[in-house]
């Protein structure tokens, strides 16, 4: 039984998990669209989503990327290569500055051809 179970475990430890929802996540922020399982583009969604939007004490939602102190930034900088922070400080984060959330598109596509599995796109939003 699942039991209020959240998350997906494809197979791997904890910490390979981790690396590699990083990983799919450093792509993303990267290339801003990357093709994929539908499974893992989901589970990247929600990491992705998480991580541009945290919530701050105030109970207010406020996005990771859209203030810029520099706590925030040494907070990614533990998980990310500063290409990838300076893109999500200074792309990412102004472009979403307005948006409440919803930063990810997952668009399914057809069934790959050497296994058959669910294939999907995920994408940030312009």
């Amino acid at each position: 039984m699942r039991k209020r179970k959240i998350g997906r475990k494809f197979s791997r430890e904890r910490d390979q998990r981790r690396a590699f929802l990083k990983s799919l996540a450093a792509n993303l922020i990267l290339k801003e669209k990357i093709r994929t399982t539908v499974s893992r583009a989901k589970e990247t969604s929600r990491f992705v989503e998480k991580l541009i939007s945290q919530t701050i004490n105030s109970g207010q939602a406020q996005t990771e990327a859209k203030e810029k102190l520099v706590a925030k930034r040494r907070l990614l900088a533990k998980f990310f290569s500063p290409t990838v922070n300076k893109k999500l400080f200074q792309e990412i984060g102004p472009r979403y500055k307005e948006r409440k959330g919803g930063y990810t598109r997952v668009t399914k596509l057809g069934p790959r051809k050497s296994d058959g599995a669910a294939m999907a796109v995920i994408e940030l939003i312009k």
